[in-house]
């Protein structure tokens, strides 16, 4: 069974997408947090989630609250969202031909119990090689802002992609699998409580 007052601490709409098609109900509330840290890897990821639960939480204290952050790594050098159309370039030059990490952090807290719960997924992503013409055909096209690694699977950047080995939806951006194992965890907590 799913909570029925889960809070979603994210403006995706790649998040919002998922959840609505994994038929999890939910109500919005984007934070703005220092995305700053000292730390790599998952996390990094795991660790921005946390802070962005957090945020949410102050603001629903008796809810269950989903937060999560996803990076590009190549080489375990972390890719973020592209500042302009320079930086998408540089972004797809690293991960054409080759393969390349996508993580994703994911924290659910408990509002009436304090409890929090975070872990993080990872997929590996191979690209095809792609020519500078197609990838400055593909910064044009506006799909690379706004998106880790400058690229959306889910659209065109999908006709670059030779194969997956690990979730889709983390790729997207939230780890289904593990956003249900995570609140499966806190509904079982809630259930020995009650007990």
């Amino acid at each position: 069974m799913l909570p029925t007052k889960l809070v979603l601490a994210s403006a995706s709409p790649r998040r919002r997408e998922l959840l609505e098609q994994a038929g999890i109900s939910y109500t919005l509330c984007p934070v703005d947090v220092d995305e700053h840290l000292e730390v790599r890897g998952a996390q990094l990821v795991e660790a921005l989630a946390e802070r962005k639960a957090r945020a949410a939480w102050a603001k629903h204290p008796r809810d269950i609250i989903l937060g999560a952050d996803t990076m590009v790594y190549v080489d375990e050098q972390p890719l973020g969202k592209p500042q302009d159309a320079q930086d998408a370039l540089r972004m797809l030059r690293l991960l054409q031909g080759r393969d390349h990490l996508v993580r994703t952090g994911v924290c659910v807290i408990d509002g009436p119990s304090g409890l929090v719960l975070c872990d993080s997924a990872q997929t590996t992503v191979y690209f095809d090689p792609m020519d500078d013409e197609e990838i400055r055909c593909y910064i044009a096209s506006g799909e690379p802002y706004g998106k880790a690694g400058a690229y959306a699977v889910q659209g065109i950047a999908g006709l670059f992609v030779r194969r997956l080995e690990g979730s889709c939806s983390n790729v997207i951006g939230l780890p289904l699998h593990l956003v249900r194992a995570l609140l499966g965890r806190i509904q079982n907590n809630t259930l020995k409580q009650e007990a």
